[in-house]
């Protein structure tokens, strides 16, 4: 389709021949006049497609970029990686906890599961499950499947569980470092890949470090095989972040940024960024209303209302909802748009912030080769 500027620019081409063989001077004043009128046609038209870039295009792009989200939600809930964290989603309990240091050349080598019910020891592991069948530079374990995706069978292994116990689940760590001290320091490092039947399944990266409690930070991150990840962070201080970030690849579906200062139930929030694609959400402290930006550009007349529920944590997985108003006067609330793919993306960032996985499958593991190599 021909625009109007484009049109005119055709015009005037025809018209500048014309002229040109004519020759006559008022005429080409005419041609000066004309050149005139089609500028400022041209200028108009722009001005008028800028102006209705507002509401519409706001529209348009949310709903481009939850689509997307809804999609890369809807493949990683498929997948292996998906069910793994999942299943590792909520903590189990243990009535000792471990305060020694591992690092990975303690625990190297190749390890299959094959517990020894004979020799039982008065300690929090009390079998010897794994067997170390090589040696490798890595902490490589192969385990069955059952151990992963019900973590509890794992912690309350018994002989009855001896059927169906096909060591298909490996874990590769390059990189292992749970480190401990007298004062309270702690350090922790994770990168590991897994295959379950032999195929990839996804990476996990994590690192996490705090002192006599007063500072505290980790960054946790799973990467799907389809190019999805999903990553949470944390860290304390004189203020506190949190955020997570869900991402294709290099670019960032969606993610969101809560800085607060205080602790517990009496923090106090500073700034609140929400970023849908390339469409952000921003509140703070010396900001009178709630900010709506795409492609870093103001919206003018569309807004956004923060919804908090009583006891809310400040983020979407929990109890927090963003309602939106487009120029046109209609709204809209995000989890609404992003349901019921929110439960599964809570799901994720739950199970990475608490570092579940890492703590009730690898570190377990970890600790019960570490505390029985040394018999």
């Amino acid at each position: 389709m021909i625009t109007l500027y484009e049109q005119n620019g055709i015009i005037f081409v025809i018209v500048t021949r014309y002229l040109r063989k004519k020759n006559n001077k008022k005429i080409l004043a005419m041609k000066k006049y004309f050149l005139m009128l089609l500028v400022l046609t041209g200028l108009f038209t722009w001005s008028c497609t800028k102006i209705d870039t507002g509401s519409v295009d706001l529209k348009r792009t949310l709903d481009r970029n939850v689509n997307l989200i809804n999609k890369a939600l809807s493949t990683i809930s498929s997948t292996s990686g998906y069910q793994m964290l999942s299943a590792n989603a909520a903590s189990l309990k243990s009535e000792i906890s471990f305060e020694d240091s591992i690092n990975l050349d303690l625990v190297a080598g190749i390890y299959d599961f094959q517990p020894d019910m004979y020799y039982h020891k008065d300690f929090f592991i009390p079998y010897r499950l794994f067997k170390k069948t090589g040696t490798s530079d890595s902490l490589i374990v192969n385990m069955p499947e059952k151990m992963v995706f019900r973590p509890r069978c794992l912690h309350e292994y018994s002989p009855s569980d001896d059927t169906d116990l096909t060591n298909n689940f490996t874990i590769s760590a390059s990189d292992y470092h749970l480190y401990y001290t007298w004062f309270n320091k702690y350090d922790y490092r994770l990168s590991a890949g897994f295959t379950l039947d032999d195929n990839d399944i996804g990476n996990l990266d994590v690192t996490s470090s705090a002192f006599r409690d007063s500072t505290w930070s980790y960054a946790s991150t799973y990467t799907f095989t389809d190019g999805y990840n999903i990553n949470v962070g944390f860290q304390t201080g004189d203020s506190t972040v949190k955020s997570f970030a869900l991402s294709q690849d290099d670019m960032t579906l969606l993610k969101e940024t809560r800085i607060t200062k205080g602790t517990g139930f009496h923090d106090k929030e500073r700034q609140y960024i929400l970023s849908i694609g390339n469409i952000d959400i921003v509140r703070g402290t010396g900001i009178d209303s709630i900010q709506v930006f795409v492609d870093g550009v103001l919206q003018q007349k569309a807004g956004a209302k923060i919804v908090d529920d009583n006891g809310s944590d400040g983020s979407i997985c929990h109890h927090r909802d963003i309602l939106l108003t487009f120029d046109d006067g209609t709204t809209t609330n995000l989890s609404d748009l992003i349901n019921p793919a929110l439960e599964t993306l809570r799901t994720l960032v739950d199970s990475l912030h608490s570092m579940n996985f890492a703590t009730n499958i690898v570190d377990y593991i970890a600790i019960s080769i570490y505390h029985y190599s040394k018999e």
